[in-house]
């Protein structure tokens, strides 16, 4: 992202969950849940690579759950290059 955000969290973070407005949010019916399905996260599998250490030492400074940021930067790559490699 390259634009900060202009969102005030400060008061977001205070809103009370009466506070928030969820009038365009449609009701959930019985229709709605007769068709819904339950859609698991895929097993991941643990891997040994080789990577330039500077990657690493990028995504281990975002967070603890820098694990997980590499695998969503994998993942987001693969789906949009998916029909290139076909």
């Amino acid at each position: 992202m390259n634009k900060p955000s202009q969102t005030d969290w400060e008061r977001i973070e205070k809103l009370t969950d009466e506070e928030i407005d969820t009038s365009d949010i449609p009701q959930l019916d019985d229709s709605f849940f007769a068709k819904a399905r339950l859609r698991m996260p895929q097993p991941q599998v643990s891997v040994a690579m080789r990577v330039d250490a500077d990657l690493i030492d990028w995504f281990k400074a975002q967070g603890e759950e820098f694990e997980s940021l590499i695998n969503a930067a994998l993942r987001s790559y693969v789906e949009k290059n998916k029909e290139q490699h076909r």
